[in-house]
């Protein structure tokens, strides 16, 4: 991937973190940041056997697309990519991938950490559990919100 690359990817098949992390590695790059998401089994009435995604074609990578811009407005970054999964997923499976270059580690970190806090609360993506319970939507978290929260000028986050 060239410096400066953003790249936003949805996709049903299973990916290779590796791979992926490769990919942003340069040599102007000091730290390359990743995280990558799995769906969670639970237990008991909790379970989740299966986790069903869906997104809307062309909205939801120009969503990802910008929440990479707002971090490479805020951190000198070299290289960013997302890809993220939609379709049938089962407990364990990779769902979610963020890679961060930089030259400096700090903002490797940072650029990572929050491409994930807006990833959860202004990507659209829709999500299904299925369980022994039956099928239930994902609510929003306040959680999540309130962390993405941390990042507004007023909360003295980011840059």
């Amino acid at each position: 991937m060239a410096p400066g690359t953003l790249r936003a990817q949805i996709q049903e098949q299973v990916f290779d973190p590796g791979a992926l992390q490769q990919s942003l590695v340069s040599v102007h790059s000091g730290a390359v940041v990743t995280f990558t998401g799995h769906v969670r089994g639970g237990e008991g009435e909790a379970a989740v056997t299966c986790l069903e995604l869906e997104h809307y074609p062309g909205m939801t990578e120009r969503s990802l697309l910008a929440i990479l811009e707002d971090a490479a407005a805020r951190w000198p970054l070299l290289a960013a990519a997302i890809v993220h999964r939609v379709g049938r997923l089962s407990p364990g499976e990779p769902i979610v991938w963020v890679g961060v270059s930089a030259v400096h580690r700090s903002e490797a970190f940072v650029a990572c950490d929050f491409v994930m806090d807006f990833l959860k609360t202004r990507a659209p993506f829709w999500k299904k559990e299925h369980g022994p319970m039956g099928a239930a939507w994902v609510e929003a978290r306040d959680s999540d919100a309130e962390r993405a929260a941390r990042w507004q000028p007023s909360a003295g986050g980011g840059r």
